[in-house]
């Protein structure tokens, strides 16, 4: 089959795009992890999809740009609401989220029911936007894709020290005049970027799977954030494509649920086998541990002590009496 497996050159396209988008969603997913902010991203990948069938209403069909601006919208707005929940009422940040992801979601799931019996709802394509199939991209959408997954990537690498220090010291950064306000919004938005530019391959449900299991992996195999971001780049583009290329070549498979599984894989193993926290690796490790600390003790013993067995020289002194 050579290097493109069979595939049409449109289909080639796709798992570059997929698997550039694993990349983003890695890394950017890597600094949600670090600000705890994975219910976050899912909260903003499932108020999206109000902004999606929105911006089909608006552009009178399925004009791709409009869609994502549509999508990017409505995922700010939805970051609005959580943090004004947060700041104006009593109740808290993960609550917050869990609100405006049902809320927001509930709200699409209505507008795509009465897309879906419009006259031109049956070819809408907008069902996609639910759990992804890259199969029905075309050369325009691999495209747009490609590029705002790459922005991602390069705001990423051409500000990685001052990235570091933000998520880590934000004292720090404050002393060294870093504007911590507008870095918190290009995070937000970078985040939100990598959502809207995902919803098509992988879907409104499970992008947030996508931003979130390779960062999870990664850490298992590093204590470094430079090889973590690396890692995480890799296991996600390595997801992107091995999930697109099952959905390419079978009969119009969703994309986003062969992602996640390639993601999920690549968990268990880090899960299981991780040279810094996998388990296996860990009870490994304690096991050689008590073995040496077993075999220095009993070296470190005299004769008979602390064994059960007495020395001939005790035995004597014992029945002299």
């Amino acid at each position: 089959m050579g290097f493109g497996f069979g595939l049409s050159a449109n289909a080639q396209w796709v798992l570059m795009s997929t698997a550039i988008l694993g990349m983003a969603a890695g890394v950017i997913g890597s600094f949600a992890f670090w600000r705890r902010h994975s219910l976050l991203s899912d909260a903003l990948a499932h108020a999206a999809l109000p902004g999606v069938v929105i911006g089909f209403f608006v552009a009178g069909g399925k004009h791709l740009p409009m869609l994502l601006l549509g999508a990017g919208l409505s995922a700010l707005v939805g970051a609005w609401f959580i943090q004004w929940i947060r700041s104006s009422t009593r109740i808290k940040e993960d609550t917050a989220m869990g609100l405006v992801l049902s809320v927001f979601f509930g709200f699409g799931i209505m507008l795509l029911t009465v897309v879906n019996r419009s006259a031109a709802g049956g070819q809408s394509g907008l069902d996609n936007f639910i759990f992804g199939q890259a199969a029905a991209m075309v050369r325009q959408d691999v495209t747009v894709m490609a590029v705002l997954a790459s922005v991602v990537l390069v705001a990423v690498l051409v500000a990685f020290k001052e990235w570091k220090v933000f998520l880590f010291d934000p004292a720090f950064a404050r002393g060294l005049g870093l504007p911590l306000g507008w870095m918190n919004g290009l995070y937000l938005a970078l985040l939100v970027l990598v959502i809207v530019t995902g919803i098509q391959a992988v879907g409104v449900i499970l992008i947030a799977a996508l931003l979130v299991m390779p960062g999870v992996s990664a850490r298992y195999w590093t204590q470094s954030f430079g090889k973590m971001l690396v890692l995480a780049a890799l296991f996600g583009g390595g997801a992107g494509a091995a999930g697109t290329l099952v959905s390419v070549l079978g009969d119009g498979w969703p994309t986003g649920p062969f992602i996640v599984l390639a993601a999920g894989s690549v968990f268990l193993v880090s899960l299981l086998f991780g040279s810094r926290q996998g388990v296996v690796v860990l009870a490994v490790r304690q096991w050689i541990g008590r073995s040496r600390t077993g075999g220095r003790r009993r070296m470190d013993d005299p004769v008979g002590e602390g064994t059960g067995s007495a020395t001939p020289k005790a035995l004597g002194r014992g029945s002299a009496g």
